[in-house]
């Protein structure tokens, strides 16, 4: 399957009940699929507007405890930032999917790596976190997606999918799980419209400073146990590794393979590829820092080094890092990648 359609289909295996969302090069695939498919299932889908009017959406249908998801690019991100802030500070589940194209502005519809900052650190407003999870192939796509909704649920908290042109666009074969089954998440929460209860209210309106700062410090406690359970990295190589490359998502495929260059040429290599972009592996790095076989890291994005300061922080001036990144829709090739590992040794 062509990943887009991938990510709408293992949705609709997880139970997505609402899509909200707006066209935009390249995750526009993803739209059409669920408007082919969602209605079928007795869901709801709706081409919104705009991208703000699709967020808001999705908090509306997330407040009535309903899976839910919205998906864009880019510009269209942007646009949703007020929403994903409203839906981190009511708590509320959501799936977004962000099929990153290349920037600042309009840019182009070529993959990129360059909303990395803007999905780890809160590209809204307020103090807030959402997770972020970043597969390097159709597959892994599939299975994060899964996951996404369950960790929605969860933790009521907004989670992304942080994907690129390559992987929206790129055709593998896939495998979906038949004996998933939708946990049961009990949402006392949620406003359904029942009689004969107290009133529910999503709400993220805190007037008095004291009421947010307390509701601020339950986030925090929140994002916490995010951090100690939720961390996931892939480490390839790295167990008699002199230098450690550090990459995520489809970028981390490309490095891989340089890795693999690189060893048959008897260099000893390695790679840790992120899978969760928040909560970040710094514990994993900080592991290879204080090694003593460990020369320095290589830093591999597909961008000026958006990534380059939480492996910079993990690693905490033990080692040195090197930052190697094609931007501007531009990938970096194999061969690329180990003429610079070359040329930092020389």
């Amino acid at each position: 399957m062509k990943g887009n359609e991938a990510i709408a289909e293992a949705a609709l295996r997880a139970g997505c009940e609402c899509f909200f969302g707006y066209p935009i090069t390249p995750q526009t695939e993803l739209l059409q699929y669920m408007a082919k498919k969602l209605l079928k299932s007795g869901g709801v889908f709706i081409q919104a507007e705009s991208e703000v009017g699709a967020i808001n959406m999705a908090y509306g249908a997330a407040s009535c405890g309903k899976r839910v998801m919205t998906s864009s690019s880019g510009p269209g991100i942007s646009l949703k930032q007020e929403g994903i802030s409203y839906l981190a500070g009511a708590e509320l589940p959501c799936v977004i999917v962000n099929i990153m194209r290349g920037g600042p502005g309009l840019g182009n519809i070529n993959a990129a790596q360059s909303d990395y900052l803007q999905a780890t650190k809160g590209g809204g407003h307020g103090d807030y976190k959402v997770i972020v999870l970043a597969p390097s192939s159709v597959q892994e796509a599939v299975d994060l997606t899964i996951k996404a909704f369950d960790l929605a649920d969860r933790y009521r908290n907004p989670v992304m999918i942080l994907g690129d042109g390559m992987l929206g666009q790129m055709m593998e074969v896939v495998e979906f799980d038949e004996n998933y089954e939708r946990p049961r998440t009990e949402k006392p929460w949620a406003v359904t419209g029942e009689r004969n209860r107290p009133k529910r209210v999503t709400n993220s309106l805190y007037i008095v400073p004291e009421e947010l700062e307390k509701h601020n410090f339950k986030l925090k406690e929140k994002y916490k146990k995010i951090e100690e359970n939720e961390v996931m990295v892939e480490e390839y190589m790295t167990d008699d590794a002199q230098v450690i490359f550090v990459s995520f998502g489809m970028c981390a495929r490309i490095v891989k393979s340089a890795v693999n260059k690189l060893r048959q040429s008897g260099e000893k290599v390695g790679l840790i590829r992120p899978i969760t972009l928040y909560p970040f592996p710094t514990k994993c790095i900080e592991k290879y820092a204080n090694s003593n076989n460990i020369k320095f890291f290589i830093d591999v994005e597909m961008n000026l080094g958006q990534m380059l300061e939480d492996v910079k922080l993990s690693v905490a001036g033990k080692k040195d890092v090197h930052f190697y990144g094609r931007t501007g829709g531009m990938i970096p090739t194999i061969a690329e990648i180990v003429g610079y590992y070359f040329s930092l040794k020389k």
